[in-house]
């Protein structure tokens, strides 16, 4: 180890809020899909930031965008109108391939707040639906219309909403209580959906492809069946695509390489790989006519009014002249289709390995989640209290392959967009390597 790196990690542990499991490595520069470390050691990087690194570390065309904005116009505050933000709102609003509008923000536990925020004025502001039958009784629906149904193993963010919002127990864990108004059902489970729905209802959130618990991508049927439910009982299907948004699965939208063009939803959150490594979050709303309790009748889109929301950083000039380009070189480059057959290709490789250490390898595009066996720790002969995912990602770093780990045993490939099919077989062989030295 350096001088240099220790020098790091003790400006660390003195200075800086112990709040993240970090791992041992000291990183100081990347290009492409390579990092490298104080110590000059090169890793194939296939975590990209946690799917934040679209094009991978310092792409020229980038680069370039922002070195130009830089030297133009970097903040005006939203007090005003910048054309980056214009033309980026423009982009967004073609990729969804239906009228609507954009709201921009820092990150995707933002973009999920200004979600909430949605769901609860047209809860407390529009005109609610008939009343609901339920036991037997009528309930007036014009008070309290606020519960955001989510689903259990989803994650929407780290404020207060946000892990409440979350269906993981583990996050809530000493900031209780939680914010009222959110419940979480069981993934893919329509039955379980609809016994949830009570006069209080007013929204149904959920992850097409849940990241953080795995790469456990939504049923077809279940996505148009929330679609349908919200429909039928006037809700609004809000989706959370922070991670698999905007390209990672082969399509701009999640949701549709799953289900299909012929969804859509009310509103859509993003950030991550929206800007390539720019902290930059959106939402969108869709052109909807609701009618409101004061008689009047508004799109969804134009609900949160003047004074109702807003961000001091949300869609500077820079941040989104680096978005526009980022998504430019998608686009020009072709990596929707790169991440498509490339994200076929790496499933079937690593089913190839053949390893009984594998239990299942599962994922939609450059979103890929590989499975651990239940009994991964007896098989590896790991000490008693070991986490299956973790002592793998630190195997695998030794071995200069950086991946991130979801739960106990799941381990996530989140590269660059760009990867090459060289790169994705070098990923392949090194896993390779390290699980045979285990079994």
């Amino acid at each position: 180890m350096t001088a240099q790196a220790v020098d790091t990690l003790e400006l660390y542990r003195k200075y800086v809020v112990p709040n993240y499991g970090r791992f041992d490595l000291q990183l100081s520069h990347g290009k492409g899909c390579r990092v490298w470390d104080e110590a000059g050691n090169e890793y194939l990087d296939f975590g990209a930031g946690i799917a934040v690194c679209s094009l991978g570390h310092c792409h020229p065309r980038v680069v370039a965008a922002l070195s130009k904005q830089l030297g133009t116009l970097v903040h005006t505050s939203n007090l005003y109108y910048t054309r980056p933000q214009a033309l980026l709102a423009q982009r967004l609003v073609r990729y969804v391939g239906s009228p609507g509008k954009i709201f921009f923000c820092n990150s995707g536990a933002e973009a999920n707040e200004a979600l909430y925020k949605i769901a609860r004025k047209f809860g407390n502001e529009a005109e609610p639906p008939a009343p609901i039958h339920t036991v037997g009784e009528m309930v007036e629906t014009e008070r309290n219309r606020i519960e955001i149904i989510t689903f259990k193993n989803s994650f929407h963010g780290r404020t207060l909403a946000g892990i409440s919002a979350t269906g993981q127990d583990k996050v809530k864990k000493g900031f209780e209580p939680m914010v009222e108004g959110f419940l979480q059902v069981p993934f893919n489970d329509t039955p379980a959906l609809l016994a949830a729905i009570t006069p209080r209802t007013v929204a149904i959130l959920l992850e097409p492809i849940q990241g953080e618990s795995g790469i456990k991508p939504a049923d077809a049927a279940f996505l148009k069946d929330v679609r349908d439910i919200c429909d039928k009982h006037g809700l609004l299907m809000m989706l959370d695509e922070v991670q698999c948004g905007l390209g990672r699965t082969g399509d701009w939208c999640g949701w549709k390489t799953i289900a299909g063009d012929d969804l859509l939803p009310d509103a859509v959150s993003w950030a991550k790989g929206i800007a390539g490594g720019f902290p930059l979050g959106a939402i969108w709303v869709r052109d909807k006519k609701i009618q409101m309790k004061a008689g009047s009748e508004i799109s969804l889109a134009d609900l949160l009014g003047p004074g109702s929301h807003g961000t001091t950083f949300g869609g500077t000039p820079l941040v989104c002249a680096g978005a526009n380009e980022v998504l430019d070189v998608i686009e020009s480059e072709g990596l929707l289709e790169n991440a498509r057959i490339l994200g076929d290709h790496a499933k079937q490789a690593l089913l190839a390995l053949g390893s009984p250490l594998i239990k299942e390898v599962r994922g939609i595009g450059l979103m890929v989640g590989i499975e651990l066996d239940e009994n991964f720790a007896t098989q590896a002969g790991l000490k008693e209290g070991a986490v299956p995912s973790l002592h793998m990602v630190n195997l695998l770093h030794a071995a200069r392959l950086l991946t991130v780990p979801s739960g106990t045993h799941s381990i996530r490939w989140l590269p660059p967009l760009n990867v090459s099919r060289a790169e994705i077989d070098e990923a392949v062989a090194i896993l390779g390597k390290v699980l045979a030295s285990l079994s």
